[in-house]
């Protein structure tokens, strides 16, 4: 692999691939629109988004950096799991069990940030009322 550059898509576009695989230089309109692309093959690999935060933290932004490590590991759930754990944040949504539930299956599933920031969102929604 060559050294990474930032911006990937444009100086290492071969090296930047696809949860499937399929490298950037792979994903065309034209083919997406032919079909032989299709949205799986464009969901975004959570190396690729690991590389990103590490530009990120080098550009001193620290704080954008551990979103785009937050979204590796959702990367790695469904969408509707995302979906669902989003919902269940919300306030009032949910008991504390059920969000220490969704926690453990952040964990389970290699998302131990994730799970971390539900915990905290637990201790916070305690803090404030919104949730028993």
């Amino acid at each position: 692999m060559a050294e990474l550059r930032y911006p990937l898509g444009e100086h290492n576009r071969g090296d930047v691939r696809s949860q499937t695989g399929r490298t950037a230089d792979e994903l065309t309109v034209d083919d997406i629109r032919s079909g032989v692309v299709t949205a799986a093959d464009a969901a975004v690999d959570p190396d690729t988004l690991r590389r990103q935060a590490t530009f990120a933290e080098q550009g001193g932004n620290p704080q954008l950096a551990d979103n785009l490590r937050r979204g590796a590991e959702l990367a790695l759930f469904s969408d509707d799991d995302v979906l669902r754990f989003y919902d269940a944040l919300r306030p009032g949504r949910s008991s504390v069990a059920e969000l220490e539930a969704i926690a453990a299956e952040l964990d389970a599933g290699g998302g131990t940030t994730c799970a971390a920031l539900v915990r905290e969102a637990i201790t916070h929604y305690r803090r404030r009322g919104l949730i028993s």
